[in-house]
């Protein structure tokens, strides 16, 4: 049966999340006058990079609130003992630099123009509705996506298949009818792939050139390659024209 439908990730695979992230934090630090402690602006970028990693691994496995991870993240990096009221104004100082900082990737509004009219399209994120609803509205691309499913109020994370069950339940569709796209190999490409998905993992800058395609996604660079791993079939069954 054909792919009818097209799962989205966000960060890192539509909306350019390391970049915003590593400008809105080099003006936040600047700001805030707390490159005194590093040898450099990039030093304290990799830090910051490294306790949010280890957070948000805390809030995927359940073991953190969304807000939770957000405040220990700046706990953790300040290593000081915020209140929870000093951590959020902290983050939401940060916040405010970051936001500067959105774009999507160049590819991004192409290949949804491109598919619009083949395939539907619906998003799943490893973070909150109270996020990405609202980046995605800034983007201006809320309106291309029929659902937009986050885990933190599912209650299930990626990689776990539950997730991309979800997913696929609020399109009325089954697995095999849903391709998932999306940056992380393990997180995207296997978890994907081992729900039953089209797994279709994007390594756009080669960071994972030493990583095998895991449970057999499909390697691109670019998402200008997706609609010839589409196929030619349409939800409409007319042929398609990006094969």
């Amino acid at each position: 049966m054909s792919i009818r439908a097209v799962v989205w990730d966000v960060d890192d695979t539509i909306f350019d999340y390391t970049t915003a992230d590593r400008v809105g934090m080099r003006a936040h630090l600047l700001a805030e006058g707390l490159l005194d402690g590093y040898d450099s602006v990039e030093q304290a970028i990799v830090r910051w990079r490294a306790v949010t990693d280890a957070q948000w691994a805390r809030f995927s496995a359940g073991e953190a609130t969304f807000q939770g991870q957000r405040r220990d993240r700046v706990r953790v990096f300040l290593g000081e003992e915020l209140t929870d009221a000093e951590a959020d104004a902290w983050f939401e100082r940060y916040i405010g630099h970051y936001e500067t900082a959105w774009a999507l990737f160049p590819d991004v509004l192409p290949v949804l123009d491109a598919l619009a009219a083949s395939h539907r399209h619906a998003v799943l994120s490893n973070s909150s509705i109270h996020v990405q609803d609202r980046k995605l509205r800034v983007l201006g691309v809320y309106d291309r996506f029929e659902a937009v499913l986050c885990a933190a109020e599912l209650g299930v994370s990626k990689p776990e298949a539950g997730a991309f069950h979800a997913a696929c339940a609020a399109l009325e569709l089954a697995p095999h009818q849903v391709a998932y796209v999306g940056d992380h190999p393990e997180i995207d490409g296997r978890g994907a792939a081992d729900a039953g998905l089209l797994s279709v993992w994007i390594d756009r800058d080669g960071a994972y050139t030493s990583v095998d395609a895991p449970g057999g996604p499909h390697r691109i660079a670019t998402l200008a390659e997706l609609p010839a791993i589409l196929g030619s079939d349409t939800r409409f069954g007319a042929p398609s024209t990006f094969g």
